[in-house]
Formats: C-alpha cells, sequence, structure tokens
C-alpha cells in the first residue's frame, strides 16, 4: 500500500521523459515538499514498479545516486537513454 506522499513521488517521477533526469530536491519541491528530497530518496528505493522510471532521478551534484536495483544498472540505463554521459 502507497502512501500519499509515495503517490505524489511516483505522479512525478512517471513523467519524467526518456534521456532527462531530474535531481532528488527538484521531485521534492514538485511535490509541494521542498525539504523532503532524502524522502523523496527514500520512497523511489521502495519502488519495483517498471513503470515508474526512478532511475531517471539523480542527485543535486549530477551523481547517479542509489537504486534499488544496483547503482551500476541505474548508470547502465541513463546511458542507454542517453540522459548520462559515460
Amino acid at each position: 500500500m502507497l502512501t500519499p506522499f509515495q503517490h505524489k513521488v511516483f505522479a512525478v517521477v512517471k513523467k519524467i521523459p526518456r534521456g532527462k533526469v531530474l535531481t532528488y530536491q527538484q521531485v521534492a519541491e514538485k511535490i509541494g515538499e521542498p525539504r523532503a528530497a532524502r524522502a523523496v530518496g527514500n520512497a523511489l528505493n521502495k519502488n519495483y514498479d517498471p513503470a515508474i522510471p526512478c532511475h531517471r532521478v539523480v542527485r543535486s551534484d549530477g551523481s547517479p545516486g542509489g537504486y534499488n536495483r544496483g547503482a551500476k544498472k541505474k548508470i547502465k540505463i541513463l546511458q542507454k537513454e542517453k540522459a548520462l554521459r559515460k
């Protein structure tokens, strides 16, 4: 069961187009919770729905950040989508 917060996060992340990324901070701001960047990361870590492209959310410094299927896999996916340079 998803929390209202998770619903908001997933709704924003679902709209990130292929080849683009948002930061955890940007997602937090878009849901009206500008201080909740870490909570966004925690919510995305619990996502296993392939329709929610949580790999398209990165750290503010541009580094990939974590991924519940492994950071290396996240990097590969982002490179394939041309959203991250090699």
